[in-house]
């Protein structure tokens, strides 16, 4: 979502973070290439003013830090200010409260309401270990209940079921009802897609408020309608007490500008922000570190949790082991990492959390995504048993008939051979003690401004 943003962005500051001196005009150049990378990433206009009015006063009244540059020093007034438009610091979900818990998500149709629902369902469950019922009150789309009763099943969570004939205030009150008879924690309650100009559909929803209470009402809104997103945010929080936004389609090719505009022009925090299709694709919303991968910082933080919560331990415990004792990585061993590369959201989730992916050459970061990974996955499954264990034995007529398998050339597999070739002898140099000489080369990476 932020890949053009934060191009433009880090191209803007790039000339200013190696000056030794700031001065009124240079500090207004960067500003207005600042002020034009914002606008062109759908930011409300309201925001960018008041925002550059406020890195402009930072940075011409500020007084430098003497381990860093001034180039330096404005990077991180600018980073400053991108937090505070994000929110400051991250919003959890209110869970202190007496259960059942309950939540409320509203939005316009077509949004990912629904699918956002399963989304918490499967967090909340997992991540803080609740018991979780669901509910919806969408008795005007089709199958909408069903659709939701799909997918609570599909992440191992109870889900209350109504009849389309009943009232939605009847079946949110039911469900609460059952949420409490059956020491629920949580009670998640889906509701039909409104226009916020709807007054009839509105005024629904506010009795449904009423009625149940919720200590959580969330706003879904899509990414992808740019700054009409912060203006229908607007709309939905005059008229319900929202306490957080929950960002969808943020995987996808837009500008990035709803993100920057919601929480300072609704006064609500956004909490979370779906990333894809997959029912895990749901992360809690940090300001700081989706500042830091605007500016290409990358988010490293954001990428050990990925690898903490999704990579199957056991599985690199044992390849590490068998390496170990062995001193051989193979093919199988290889494949197993390819896939759990792809669990924790591929090679383009990775890259996006890269510290200085930004500085890189055009030319390089296009050959780092995930049609490559795919690629290597299935020359890989066209291979023998013998084959992957052996890769040695690869040669012309094995070449061809793992190409014609894996509807590539035998190019591509010369060159997928020679890459994990390379890799074996690296996997080597690393077990020898290899690795302190790599760290100690990456050392100069994590200085201050360095990917800019």
């Amino acid at each position: 979502m932020f890949d053009n943003l934060s191009a433009s962005i880090s191209n803007a500051l790039r000339n200013i973070t190696g000056r030794g001196r700031l001065t009124k005009d240079n500090i207004k150049d960067i500003l207005q290439k600042i002020r034009i990378s914002l606008l062109e990433a759908d930011v409300s206009l309201i925001v960018v003013n008041e925002s550059l009015a406020r890195i402009q006063s930072n940075a011409l009244n500020h007084v430098v830090n003497n381990n860093l540059t001034p180039g330096q020093e404005f990077l991180k007034i600018v980073k400053n200010e991108l937090v505070a438009i994000m929110g400051k610091k991250h919003c959890a979900l209110n869970l202190q409260v007496t259960p059942p818990v309950v939540m409320l998500m509203v939005g316009q149709q077509g949004v990912g309401k629904t699918t956002s629902v399963g989304k918490l369902g499967k967090f909340l469950c997992d991540k803080h270990h609740k018991k979780i019922l669901v509910t919806s009150v969408d008795i005007y789309r089709p199958a909408a209940i069903k659709q939701l009763k799909i997918l609570t099943e599909q992440v191992g969570i109870d889900f209350y079921s109504s009849e389309s004939y009943a009232k939605p205030i009847d079946i949110a009150k039911d469900a609460l009802q059952q949420a409490r008879i059956k020491f629920y924690d949580v009670l998640l309650v889906d509701t039909a897609g409104r226009l916020h100009t709807d007054n009839v559909m509105m005024q629904e929803i506010q009795q449904i408020h009423f009625a149940i209470q919720p200590v959580e009402t969330l706003l879904v809104a899509d990414a992808m309608t740019g700054q009409d997103a912060a203006n229908i945010a607007k709309s939905f929080n005059s008229m319900l007490p929202l306490t957080g936004i929950v960002l969808t389609k943020v995987d996808s090719d837009t500008r990035g500008g709803a993100a920057l505009s919601m929480c300072h022009i609704t006064g609500q925090p956004i909490k979370f922000i779906g990333i894809g299709e997959k029912n895990e694709a749901l992360e809690p919303f940090y300001p700081d570190r989706i500042a830091s991968r605007i500016l290409g910082m990358g988010d490293i933080l954001s990428l050990i949790e990925d690898i903490e919560n999704k990579v199957n331990r056991e599985k690199a415990k044992k390849i590490a082991s068998s390496f170990k004792k062995t001193n051989t990585f193979n093919l199988n061993d290889f494949l197993d990492h390819l896939q759990q590369l792809r669990d924790i959201g591929g090679m383009n989730s990775l890259v996006e959390k890269l510290p200085g992916i930004g500085s890189l050459p055009e030319s390089v970061r296009s050959q780092m995504n995930d049609i490559s990974l795919k690629r290597m996955e299935v020359i890989i499954q066209s291979m023998t048993g013998l084959e992957r264990i052996h890769p040695e034995i690869i040669k012309g007529s094995r070449k061809r008939r793992i190409a014609s398998g894996s509807g590539t050339s035998v190019q591509d597999v010369n060159q997928f051979l020679k890459q994990f070739n390379e890799m074996q002898a690296m996997m080597k140099k690393i077990k020898k003690g290899g690795i302190k000489n790599m760290m100690r080369n990456m050392k100069g990476l994590m200085s201050p401004g360095a990917f800019i």
